[in-house]
C-alpha cells in the first residue's frame, strides 16, 4: 500500500449524513467518534469540511420509486436532521442538504469544491453502500481523488459494508482506516 500524501488546501473531508436520527437508526456512535477525530485533523490543518445531512421540506421532495423493498412513511422526529453533538458543527461551517442518497446531484457541493480547489475527498459516514456509496460514486465520475475511512462508515449489515469496501471503494479510491489516515496524513502540511 502506497502511503498517501494530503495536501490540505486540496482536500476536503465529505461526512455523510451523521445526522440524530440515522445515527440512532444504524447504533452508529462508534462511527461519530472516528469521524469527530477526522473533524478535528482538518480543523487543525485549515482543510475544508462539509458536513452532509438529509432532510426535507414538506415530504413531497423525497424520492418515491417503485420498490420491492418500500421505505415506510413515517413523520421523523423534530431533530432527525440535526447533526450529532461530538462533530461540532459550528454555524460557519459549510452544510450541504441532500434530499437523495448522494451528495452531489441537486447540492452545490461541486461548485463549492472547486471554486476552494478541491481535487480529493475523504470520505465516511452512514449508510457505507447507500449515502456514502452513492456520494462516492457521483464524485468519480467527477473526477475526484478519494480517501475512504472505511472504519468510520457503518450500514445496516456487515456483508453490505464489506461489498463497497472490499469491491467499489478500491476501484475508485484510497481505502483507508481512521487510525491510518490520521497516522499517513496527521503530520501533513
Amino acid at each position: 500500500m502506497i502511503p498517501i500524501q494530503v495536501n490540505f488546501q486540496k482536500t476536503a473531508l465529505v461526512l455523510i449524513d451523521l445526522q440524530k436520527g440515522i445515527v440512532a437508526t444504524a447504533n452508529g456512535q462508534e462511527i461519530v467518534e472516528k469521524a469527530a477525530g477526522l473533524v478535528r485533523l482538518f480543523r487543525e490543518k485549515g482543510g475544508f469540511i462539509a458536513f452532509v445531512h438529509v432532510d426535507f421540506h414538506d415530504g413531497q421532495d423525497r424520492l418515491k420509486p417503485a420498490t420491492d423493498q418500500p421505505v415506510p412513511a413515517v413523520q421523523p422526529p423534530q431533530d432527525w436532521a440535526e447533526f450529532v453533538p461530538e462533530l461540532g458543527v459550528r454555524p460557519d461551517d459549510y452544510v450541504v442538504t441532500k434530499r437523495q442518497w448522494g451528495a452531489f446531484f441537486g447540492t452545490d457541493l461541486d461548485l463549492q469544491l472547486r471554486r476552494r480547489g478541491i481535487d480529493t475527498i475523504v470520505l465516511c459516514g452512514i449508510a457505507t453502500n447507500i449515502g456514502v456509496e452513492s456520494t462516492a460514486r457521483e464524485a468519480f465520475q467527477f473526477g475526484y481523488h478519494q480517501i475512504f475511512i472505511t472504519d468510520a462508515m457503518k450500514t445496516f449489515s456487515k456483508e453490505e459494508h464489506e461489498a463497497s469496501c472490499n469491491y467499489i471503494f478500491p476501484r475508485i479510491g484510497k481505502v483507508r482506516s481512521a487510525e491510518q489516515f490520521l497516522a499517513e496524513a496527521g503530520g501533513a502540511e
